[in-house]
């Protein structure tokens, strides 16, 4: 049925011409037929009050899509509704009311099967025999249906489809716009070879990364091209359109593995929408992708900022598409300048604070230890306090997979803040959490980007180890889950995203120049200090408890008072200052109270102790 032709009044007289003709031929096969007039009258009540109960269903008014599922029901209700009325209303007319409405229907929908045929005939295209390469569709669910509609009904479709392949036996007989299901992926490579196709697209939106990748080694050792159709997050609220134009080339993420999140709305839009919002770190990989996702929210005020002018720019261009730097939503400002950042919560307030901004270069940090300490900690305890000073309702600190077991100084800096900020929760009004997560995928800087660039000019690719593992999600995926933790957390917490299982560097690497034009090296360069051959996502002693959402954890994190913070000497030689790191990590054995801060001035000896210990 024509899905994008609307009923309309256009269809009014034809179904009072099924009435007339249904409770005609009623009286026609009637035991005891009725008058004339009194069938005439029949006519004329059925016809008005067809029209009056067809009002509040909207069946004329331009609502359904012309021979939908939605439009079959408001008509079947407006006829079966009339017909009772007539039949209720007695004398003549009723002994012809049930048969007339049942004959009325079937003449109803039978006229709008035949329009539907008739303009699915005229709209099909012939199969293509010039350019279009012929290609098999991989995936016959509800994304394959689409994909496959639009290239029977587009003229100009660059793929001619030669047939499916479904892993359900129960989709071995069918056919779809006239194609057929040619069996499962262990037929791929026959049917391939049988019906000469070219590309194999890939049409399930929501694949895991194995059976992708199973795909791709199949296709590729034909010699054929693979395409895939974009996942469900990348189109706007899961919902985008599917069609030919969507397919496109495979890319790293979709390899990986791509997941639909559960996203509840209503809860998000509760403590976003019409709120001042202020993300710190905003022209980073992390920040960039949450401003774009929070401004979908509608913020009252959406406040982005930076101390990178550039990367400023870029975000307000990646949202607005333009960018003239003019707007209040940015601010350039550095968190170090504890009264900068004072004063700029004073004067706008924001009730929700994302913070992204951190230095994140593991090992960069491990030879400037004090970078770390004065822009990861400081930095924080002073969008913390300004925070706080403000009266800031919930605010989300963004931590990393390496603050679980730190053995770096990013690790260390990071599991410091994740309890900076557990300890606020216990002194201030609003909600303090954490959420941590693993590397993602493209970001700036990052092994992926790293890889590609070696391979672009040829090699060769530097690994530090072949067994080294690191979780890995897409930046689109780890912000929308971020965004939902935070509407879940409660004050103190690490809320742990569920990463999927771990991915061998190594693999990532070759799937990468396994894409490239030209053969490429590989060199391994071991692992460098700081770095562990495995990343973790839970400390010792944190359980995976995801109470509230499948793919979101909630551990407990001891607090730490900001004086122990506040007493690190980042004038001290780089190994000894590391030894203070290392030393706030720890969580004493203290005879106090659960729950109990330690105190700044008897802490820190017994810290040392412990690690030492």
């Amino acid at each position: 049925m024509d899905e994008h032709r609307p009923s309309g009044p256009a269809d009014w007289p034809a179904d009072l011409c099924a009435w007339a003709g249904g409770l005609a031929l009623a009286v026609t096969v009637a035991p005891a037929p009725p008058s004339l007039f009194a069938t005439g009258v029949a006519v004329v009540l059925a016809a008005a009050l067809h029209t009056v109960t067809a009002w509040p269903v909207h069946l004329y008014r331009r609502r359904y899509g012309r021979g939908t599922l939605p439009e079959l029901r408001a008509l079947a209700l407006t006829v079966a509704v009339t017909g009772g009325l007539l039949w209720a209303l007695g004398g003549a007319q009723a002994a012809v009311a049930v048969p007339g409405a049942m004959t009325a229907l079937l003449a109803m929908v039978t006229g709008r099967a035949t329009g539907r045929l008739r303009r699915e005939r005229r709209r099909r295209v012939a199969p293509a025999t010039g350019p279009a390469v012929p290609a098999l569709v991989f995936g016959a669910g509800a994304a394959g249906h689409r994909l496959l509609r639009s290239m029977a009904h587009d003229p100009h479709c660059r793929y001619r489809p030669v047939g499916l392949i479904d892993d359900d036996p129960a989709k071995r007989n069918l056919r779809v716009e006239g194609v057929a299901v040619l069996g499962g992926r262990a037929c791929l490579i026959a049917a391939i070879e049988r019906t000469g196709a070219q590309v194999v697209i890939f049409a399930i939106r929501a694949g895991d990364g194995a059976l992708l990748r199973d795909v791709r080694a199949m296709v590729t050792a034909t010699g054929r091209e693979l395409k895939v159709l974009p996942s469900i997050n990348e189109t706007l609220d899961g919902g985008g359109p599917v069609g030919v134009a969507q397919v496109r080339d495979v890319r790293l993420s979709d390899l990986l593995g791509r997941r639909q999140i559960d996203t509840d709305l209503e809860a998000i839009g509760d403590y976003l929408t019409g709120r001042r919002v202020l993300v710190t770190g905003a022209g980073g990989s992390i920040g960039s992708e949450l401003c774009r996702q929070l401004h979908r929210f509608a913020p009252a005020e959406l406040m982005m900022l930076d101390r990178d002018e550039s990367a400023l720019h870029a975000v307000q261009l990646s949202i607005h598409g333009r960018a003239l730097l003019d707007s209040p939503e940015l601010i350039l400002a550095d968190l170090r300048d504890a009264a900068s950042i004072a004063a700029i919560f004073a004067e706008r307030r924001p009730e929700v604070v994302f913070h992204a901004a951190a230095l994140k270069h593991l090992t960069l940090l491990e030879r400037h230890p004090a970078e770390a300490v004065q822009t990861n900690v400081l930095g924080t305890l002073n969008v913390l306090s300004a925070a706080a000073a403000v009266g800031v309702e919930r605010f989300v600190n963004i931590s990393t997979d390496k603050a679980a077991n730190p053995v770096s100084v990013l690790g260390y800096s990071k599991r410091i803040t994740e309890r900076l900020t557990a300890h606020r929760s216990t002194v201030a009004a609003g909600t303090y959490l954490n959420v941590r997560f693993g590397n993602v995928l493209g970001s700036r800087g990052s092994v992926v980007t790293a890889f590609q660039a070696q391979i672009a000019a040829g090699g060769p690719v530097t690994v530090t180890d072949p067994e080294v593992t690191r979780f890995m999600m897409t930046v689109q995926e780890a912000v929308q889950l971020v965004i939902q933790a935070a509407a879940l957390g409660a004050g103190g917490e690490a809320l742990v995203l569920d990463m999927g299982s771990p991915v061998r560097i190594d693999e990532l690497a070759h799937q990468l120049a396994a894409q490239a034009e030209r053969p490429v090296d590989f060199v391994y360069t071991g692992l460098r200090p700081g770095e562990k051959l495995h990343e973790e996502l839970f400390g010792d002693g944190e359980t995976d408890l995801r109470p509230l959402h499948p793919l979101i954890s909630h551990v407990s994190v001891p607090p730490l008072d900001p004086a122990l913070a506040l007493a690190l000497d980042v004038r001290s030689a780089p190994g000894a200052l590391v030894g203070q790191l290392a030393d706030l990590c720890v969580v004493p054995h203290l005879p106090q109270v659960p729950d109990q801060v330690p105190d700044a001035a008897t802490a820190l000896p017994t810290l040392s102790a412990a690690r030492t210990s």
